[in-house]
């Protein structure tokens, strides 16, 4: 799995439906209408997520990795 910046993961959330709640510093706050998970993005720059923590993100946000492209 190749890894992708933040910014590129909270546009792919927005394109499955999940609303942007609330920005806290540098991570941005999604939630999606009938679902009690949030899921918090970190958004630094350009900088690619960590592998693990893309996994663990998309597994919150039940997407896979053809969701990605």
């Amino acid at each position: 799995m190749k890894s992708i910046s933040g910014k590129k993961f909270a546009k792919i959330l927005e394109q499955n439906g999940w609303q942007l709640l609330r920005i806290q510093g540098s991570h941005h706050i999604y939630c999606k209408p009938g679902q009690t998970t949030r899921i918090s993005v970190p958004i630094h720059g350009n900088k690619d997520l960590k592998v693990g923590l893309l996994r663990y993100l998309m597994k919150q946000a039940s997407l896979s990795e053809d969701d990605l492209k």
